[in-house]
């Protein structure tokens, strides 16, 4: 006998289907169905029976091999659907991996988990334990780790999971970015042998699946993974932890723009499971709900075994300069890294810019090197080419300005391929290894640098944000930040939040063992709050002053966020179309008594006002309660007169890039 059934399919459409069915089907099935008039196969998830339609319907073809969905897990799916305003079927899809399980097969490459002896749990300090023990596992409650880096937090994590699977419950763990990853699964190894799973970017469809059958079947009892992990349906989950939560790699820019530590939440609750976000420098929007009561807060103050947090330097570059040096090198960086390097110990160099150059002057005229596709300029790379970081486009640099024909074309700024190869001059028997999105763009890279770094065959890293988080290598005893201004200006209401937490991730690598570490934070502008906050390693004094300045400007935690993003190949018809939504959206406020305290900013041109060739403006959208945003884009998505072929609407809540 047929029946009938609502399923979202893999397509970008927002509503569901109705498909007829003589297969024995339940909700949360996963099928394939043929789609249109070309009939293509797609895959779809079953959301609920229906009526017999008045209509004639397609039958379902197949039901796949996967385990159905859970109603909670379907629950969460649809939520993320509707508040991140993504196509239903097209967020299903996420949680099933790309290939069959009876083409399982072992990868050819590195084990992903090690095989290691298990080691038993080391003794928790007293205060850990006090964090375990006021962390129930039988409701739902946010909880925040609030600790110091190097205070033990990951012990914390592992031991309530070992608690969670005592109780016969699986656990999920995720992480800000995949260098994170081998040091902490080496960790979990030696405690959990193979009963831990992982997910995460770099993996290949063969692996991803093999990994997906091994939590989704219960073989597995913990899953690691990044933000995508999140979406792998774990059929017994007792317990969520998020470490450095305050990450912005937590959302995704691309496609379905969620936020994986706001999803977790919601995860959790419809769960009823605890969830803990763990951070030395919590985001905002965590630390106010944790001083508020929403969340639960625990504290490690102190770092294990009583070592000591690194002695900070705050260094002037307008001051301290000498010739017999580079620009943007203090004589102090000089001799602490000259001493280390005698005591046989590890130095550290971070600065958030790849290349040799982040662009290039004439020095004659004053032209620069732009991108064609997008508004920024090109960076140099290895003296030998320009490059865009944005949409990948190159060329070759030639040092005669094609403006003037009679200027140089000159390096302006720094890059980390310029601090290596100025380290390389200035201490030409150090062992040297760059750690960036150029040089580590692999798995095997990051392992490979971590074991060398473990092993002692590096003598100074070089890096950008890689090497800020998550990262422990006990012979290392100097961290320089070589420009700490880099993020100050930034058009975003986050800059200087931001700007405190990477400088203070980054410090915390440094003297995490017996050494004692120190760091040093090179800057044109010492009187900067930020490095006076990161000084005195005053996290609640930062958050309290930076709070003030939400609070009067309307800004989260005390408001929603969201970002429509206009963009298109014809700069004048995104313009136009951003003003028809603009006063399309100042109608449906101004006739609601209760969106009054709704703000609407721009249209304006995006920070970054052209992307791959396309003209970008957009609209920002404040309110104090996120269902008034969702009302207000659900009525603009209505909208058919206001959709333009040739300009795309892009919409981001809860946004965290703003340009």
């Amino acid at each position: 006998m047929k029946t009938y059934w609502l399923v979202a399919v893999n397509a970008p459409i927002p509503q569901t289907l109705t498909y007829s069915s003589e297969l024995e089907l339940r909700l949360g099935s996963h099928v394939v169905v043929q789609l249109g008039k070309s009939n293509r196969n797609v895959s779809a998830v079953v959301i609920a029976q229906t009526e017999k339609p008045d209509y004639e319907t397609k039958d379902i073809l197949s039901k796949q091999e996967h385990p159905d969905l859970s109603e909670t897990f379907l629950s969460w799916l649809q939520w993320v659907s509707e508040y991140y305003k993504h196509p239903i079927g097209q967020v299903m899809s996420l949680a099933f991996p790309g290939l069959s399980k009876d083409t399982k097969r072992l990868s050819k490459k590195k084990s992903i988990i090690p095989d290691i002896e298990k080691l038993p749990p080391p003794t928790l300090s007293e205060i850990q334990k006090a964090v375990v023990d006021n962390i129930p596992l039988d409701s739902f409650q946010p909880h925040l780790l609030f600790g110091v880096t190097g205070s033990g937090k990951t012990e914390v994590y592992m031991q309530c999971f070992d608690d969670c699977i005592q109780q016969g419950k699986q656990g999920l763990f995720l992480l800000p970015e995949i260098s994170l990853t081998p040091q902490l699964i080496y960790r979990f190894a030696k405690r959990f042998g193979n009963e831990l799973a992982v997910i995460h970017s770099q993996l290949t469809d063969r692996e991803r699946t093999n990994q997906w059958w091994r939590i989704a079947s219960g073989e597995a009892k913990i899953l690691i993974g990044a933000r995508s992990a999140l979406f792998c349906p774990i059929p017994n989950l007792g317990l969520i932890v998020i470490d450095e939560e305050h990450e912005g790699s937590y959302k995704q820019e691309e496609k379905l723009k969620y936020h994986a530590r706001d999803a977790a939440i919601v995860l959790a609750q419809k769960t009823n499971i605890p969830i803990i976000l763990g951070s030395a420098t919590p985001s905002l929007e965590t630390w106010y709900n944790a001083t508020t009561g929403k969340y639960k807060l625990h504290k490690l103050k102190e770092r294990i075994n009583n070592v000591s947090l690194p002695e900070i330097y705050i260094l002037d570059l307008k001051q301290n300069k000498t010739d017999d040096l580079p620009f943007w090198m203090t004589p102090v960086l000089f001799e602490k890294i000259s001493d280390r390097l005698e005591k046989g110990e590890q130095c550290a160099l971070f600065l958030n810019r790849r290349g040799m150059a982040p662009s290039v002057v004439c020095n004659q005229c004053g032209a620069k090197k732009d991108c064609p596709n997008c508004a920024v300029t090109l960076t140099l790379h290895s003296k030998s080419h320009l490059h865009c970081h944005y949409c990948d486009y190159h060329e070759n640099y030639k040092e005669e300005c094609s403006e003037c024909t009679v200027g140089e074309m000159i390096p302006l700024g720094l890059g980390t391929e310029k601090v290596e190869e100025d380290i390389g001059r200035l201490f030409p028997t150090a062992r040297l290894a760059r750690a960036d999105r150029d040089e580590i763009d692999k798995r095997e890279n990051m392992e490979d640098l971590i074991d060398d770094m473990m092993n002692n065959k590096i003598d100074i890293l070089i890096g950008t944000q890689m090497i800020a988080k998550g990262l422990d290598f006990p012979n290392l005893s100097l961290v320089a930040i070589v420009l700490a201004d880099v993020g100050f200006n930034i058009q975003d209401f986050r800059a200087n939040e931001r700007s405190f937490q990477l400088i203070t991730q980054v410090s915390g690598r440094a003297g995490r063992h017996q050494i004692k570490g120190e760091v040093i934070l090179q800057t044109y502008n010492v009187e900067h709050p930020v490095l006076k906050f990161v000084e005195s390693a005053s996290y609640e004094l930062f958050a309290e002053q930076e709070l003030e300045f939400r609070r009067e400007l309307f800004y989260p935690p005390y408001s929603k966020l969201a970002c429509l993003r206009l963009q298109g190949l014809n700069k004048a018809a995104v313009i136009n179309l951003a003003e028809q939504i603009r006063q399309f959206l100042e109608r449906l406020v101004a006739s609601n008594p209760t969106f009054e305290e709704v703000r609407i900013l721009g249209p304006s041109e995006a920070p970054l006002s052209k992307l791959r060739g396309k003209f970008r403006y957009q609209i920002l959208l404040k309110a104090s309660h996120a269902s008034h945003l969702s009302y207000l884009i659900q009525q603009l998505q209505n909208q058919t007169a206001l959709q333009s072929p040739g300009t795309k609407v892009l919409i981001d809540i809860d946004p965290v890039q703003m340009g």
